[in-house]
């Protein structure tokens, strides 16, 4: 019997390949994409059209507004993005502090609200993108977290109280943004629907400047590819 599992899609690179992961499991897939106010809204386009390329049983964009709270640069338009340079990206951002990007306490938010639906469904498997290595420093995205997440999630549901086990999935957390990559493509993962971009204009083209372009773009210079999205700026090193 095919087993249900929730994936949270933003509409990012690693999302998309956290999906594709799930699906080469054999799971049966239902999506959560949330609308949370972030200023990068059309990662919720490319959601869409990820969704659509895999056929999701279900794929909900989930309507909250984190920008009332504000402190982050993702949610509160007057903190700025901050842009990084080549030589910041060359040491660990983790080691720098948590950044303005930071959004507080939102994949605690997140899940809580994917295991909500996964216990209506009957779906004990929740799959999300989180990674621990090639990452800004965000407490959330620690296994940690992760670990402390999925035992919340059999004390705090009834299926947990009845027995039932809830997984946590973060089948990229030890992985670099090379092997991301290199893991999306052998998945048959088009990243060309992909945003991951913190700052994107109007039209929604990357910056090619923040945390999440940089950190991109030199996953695809490792693995030797060209990202093939359009960027405003893109260093000559990654062309």
């Amino acid at each position: 019997m095919t087993q249900k599992a929730v994936v949270l899609l933003s509409g990012g690179l690693d999302s998309a390949t956290t999906l594709a992961v799930a699906k080469a499991n054999g799971h049966q897939l239902y999506g959560i994409t949330f609308d949370y106010g972030q200023r990068h809204i059309w990662e919720l386009e490319a959601a869409k059209k990820i969704a659509k390329t895999v056929g999701l049983e279900q794929h909900i964009i989930y309507k909250l507004d984190l920008s009332c709270f504000g402190g982050s640069a993702l949610t509160d338009r007057q903190i700025p993005v901050p842009q990084i340079t080549e030589e910041k990206l060359n040491t660990n951002l983790a080691d720098q502090g948590i950044p303005p990007t930071y959004v507080p306490a939102r994949n605690t938010i997140f899940l809580s609200i994917a295991l909500g639906w996964a216990e209506v469904l009957g779906a004990f498997h929740i799959y999300l993108g989180a990674n621990a290595i090639d990452y800004s420093g965000y407490p959330d995205c620690r296994p940690e977290f992760i670990q402390a997440f999925e035992n919340l999630a059999s004390l705090a549901t009834k299926a947990g109280v009845e027995g039932r086990q809830f997984r946590i999935h973060t089948p990229l957390i030890h992985m670099t943004k090379k092997e991301i990559i290199q893991k999306g493509l052998a998945l048959g993962v088009d990243f060309r629907l992909t945003h991951s971009c913190y700052s994107p204009d109007e039209q929604g083209v990357a910056c090619g400047r923040c945390a999440s372009c940089q950190i991109r773009l030199r996953g695809f210079q490792e693995a030797n590819l060209q990202d093939p999205i359009e960027y405003q700026f893109r260093p000559s090193s990654s062309k």
